[in-house]
């Protein structure tokens, strides 16, 4: 249990802290308000996700193969 509540601690202290290190908060300008910034791409992580989604599948069907495998003897 306690090794479980680790890797969910983990997880979202590294999805938090993507969200922060990553925020354009654009320039002042002398007027007081914020000048226009060219938009962030933000398709830089989607490999990310990508990859992790496959694994999840992965991980998802090969538990499910085994538990259908156990099931038959």
């Amino acid at each position: 249990m306690k090794n479980n509540l680790l890797k969910y601690y983990i997880a979202a202290f590294y999805f938090c802290s993507t969200f922060v290190m990553f925020a354009d908060p654009g320039v002042d300008d002398e007027a007081g308000g914020l000048e226009d910034v060219d938009p962030v791409p933000i398709n830089d992580y989607v490999w990310v996700l990508a990859t992790l989604g496959m694994l999840l599948v992965f991980l998802k069907f090969r538990a499910m193969y085994k538990q259908g495998i156990s099931s038959q003897e």
